[in-house]
């Protein structure tokens, strides 16, 4: 007789292709930085994301953003982590330390990046963030998505704070891909997590940044 296998969440969690590439970009971003602390690796996080959906079409991770005050917020990861505490799945792998403050945690990897999970393009993304941003600030980074025509500011004039920001408004004439094929990956790649479970972050209440539900999915 065939014995069915049922997996909890934590098993799925464990198994998700998305989830660890998360894990692992945050062990690479705190090993690979100067002063990685929440703010800054939200950051990094986004960068990765955008800067790899202009080239290809398709988010790295493909965590949800929206327009917070200091740049864009990957909200549901972000109610992970908000509190210093290290995400269940997560523990052993990094350590998060608060500052004197109270007001930041830093990011301590213990142990090292799997990189397998990414691409060599991705990797290559990973790589021309850690010498673009090494030892610059969290703030010195928002000067640079806060512009004007980047997404996070054209998605803060058109529909306000607290509000999603999509990934289409990051291509433009610089873009390796049109703005159609772009919409169509972004399409497959959505209906892939969705059908198989692939969502980056921890199972949650599916609520936008303002406590509204919606059908976003990281």
């Amino acid at each position: 007789m065939i014995k069915a296998t049922i997996l909890t969440d934590g098993d799925v969690m464990s198994l998700n292709m998305y989830r660890n590439k998360l894990l692992n970009a945050i062990l690479f971003f705190s090993q690979k930085n100067l002063f990685c602390n929440k703010t800054k690796l939200l950051k990094l996080l986004y960068h990765l994301d955008f800067i790899h959906f202009k080239q290809t079409g398709y988010p790295s991770i493909g965590l949800t953003y929206y327009t917070y005050d200091k740049g864009p917020v990957p909200v549901r990861f972000w109610k992970e982590i908000q509190h210093g505490v290290v995400p269940s799945d997560f523990k052993g792998k990094f350590e998060m330390e608060g500052t004197e403050d109270a007001k930041e945690y830093i990011f301590k990897a213990l142990t090292n990046p799997d990189l397998s999970y990414f691409t060599p393009r991705e990797q290559g993304i990973l790589n021309m963030l850690v010498t673009k941003y090494y030892d610059k600030t969290a703030t010195q980074i928002s000067e640079e998505t806060h512009l004007p025509r980047q997404p996070w500011h054209t998605t803060k004039i058109t529909k306000g704070m607290n509000r999603q920001i999509d990934y289409l408004l990051c291509i433009d004439e610089d873009s390796e891909i049109s703005w159609d094929e772009a919409k169509d990956n972004l399409s497959e790649f959505y209906g892939v997590v969705k059908n198989f479970r692939l969502v980056a972050t921890k199972p949650a209440e599916q609520t936008d940044a303002t406590g509204r539900s919606n059908n976003k999915l990281a």
